[in-house]
């Protein structure tokens, strides 16, 4: 118990707001956690219910460039709480970690319910209140939280509750929430279940695996995509190269004079998708196909076009969308508008790539956040 700040409120028990705690706790303060639903439920299903808890990026500047919202405002935040401090925190609390090839951080158990298990152990000493907040009004020398069934004072509030969850009484601008990491509604929907590697989105310069399915396009690059364009109107185009790499076509066809087209493009793509690919085409035999059809093939693979015309319902494992980060001071988490109120994790308009990156959000401004009240209140 520090003076006359005897309890933080921390709004929302997920991720950002149990580190928070975690911290608060260390330093000596009491906490209260207000959260309708079980504590840390948002982090079991992450990475397949391994949990995918970070990503090997220990550079703070790159690690931050995997924020289509945020990357300024988190430069900030993670160069005072970076990958290294954020392995450190679950060795701290006895979860060992390993790194996968592709630079994902995942508990050696492989298991969300032992990082959550572990994680609210750590915080068993604050007082969590199975009760949404629906209003915050700033009072002197702090705020009343008026729930569905109370009423409560405290003299500092952290919100931490995403997923668009609004909260009345504060004039704190709020980005409208979207979906982000979504599969995308598309016209076309023969292929589902074909997967190519390594595509090249033209649109927005990344690459990576494109996954066709019954309502149009998902996998890691239409996540990419969906989060970098979750503010563009649908319905919109988008422009694949489906092959990024060097290969001669021309070349391809002379050397297999006798094979169907189809059975040509299958030495490159999933046979299902070199007969679509292929169309009307498809069993004309190479010696028979003219420069004018070949030219007409290497377009679709090079400047492959997909409609999207909305996003999969449900799918959504991130929102975009939040709090104004103009509102918020990236040193402390503290609101500009309003002293000792702060904004955390998914709270705030930020939202990352798949790997790790939306944790990685979490777990920085959960701490910063925790730092900045202990800065604010020291010990008398």
């Amino acid at each position: 118990m520090r003076g006359k700040y005897k309890t933080i409120s921390i709004i929302g028990a997920g991720a950002s707001g149990c580190t928070c705690a975690y911290f608060l706790l260390k330093a000596g303060f009491d906490v209260t956690i207000f959260d309708y639903g079980s504590p840390l439920r948002t982090i079991l299903p992450t990475g397949g219910g391994r949990c995918n808890l970070a990503h090997a990026q220990y550079d703070f500047k790159e690690l931050a460039k995997n924020y289509p919202r945020g990357e300024k405002f988190l430069l900030s935040v993670f160069s005072r709480f970076s990958t290294y401090d954020t392995l450190a925190f679950f060795e701290e609390l006895g979860i060992k970690t390993y790194t996968q090839e592709n630079e994902r951080i995942f508990p050696t158990s492989n298991s969300s319910k032992d990082v959550r298990e572990k994680i609210l152990n750590s915080i068993k000493n604050a007082e969590f209140i199975k009760e949404g907040v629906n209003e915050i009004t700033p009072k002197e020398n702090g705020y009343k939280i008026k729930t569905g069934k109370a009423e409560y004072f405290f003299s500092d509030v952290v919100i931490s509750v995403g997923g668009g969850k609004y909260i009345k009484g504060l004039n704190h601008k709020i980005i409208p929430y979207t979906p982000a990491l979504v599969g995308l509604n598309a016209d076309i929907k023969t292929l589902s279940g074909v997967v190519l590697k390594d595509v090249y989105s033209i649109d927005c310069k990344i690459s990576d695996d494109l996954l066709f399915t019954h309502f149009g396009i998902s996998g890691p690059l239409v996540y990419k995509i969906s989060s970098i364009k979750t503010k563009d109107p649908f319905p919109y185009k988008l422009s694949f190269d489906l092959y990024n790499k060097e290969f001669d076509l021309q070349k391809l066809l002379n050397d297999n004079p006798h094979k169907d087209l189809k059975n040509i493009l299958s030495s490159i793509f999933p046979h299902r998708f070199a007969e679509y690919l292929s169309g009307e085409f498809s069993e004309v035999k190479a010696h028979n196909i003219d420069r004018k059809v070949r030219d007409l093939i290497l377009n679709k693979i090079h400047n492959f076009k997909i409609n999207v015309t909305g996003t999969n319902k449900g799918e959504e494992t991130v929102t975009a969308g939040g709090y104004d980060l103009n509102e918020v001071n990236p040193k402390t988490m503290e609101s500009k508008l309003y002293p000792n109120l702060y904004i955390t994790g998914e709270a705030l308009d930020i939202d990352g790539f798949c790997g790790g990156f939306n944790l990685q959000n979490a777990w920085s401004t959960g701490f910063v956040a925790a730092e900045g009240i202990i800065n604010n209140h020291p010990s008398p």
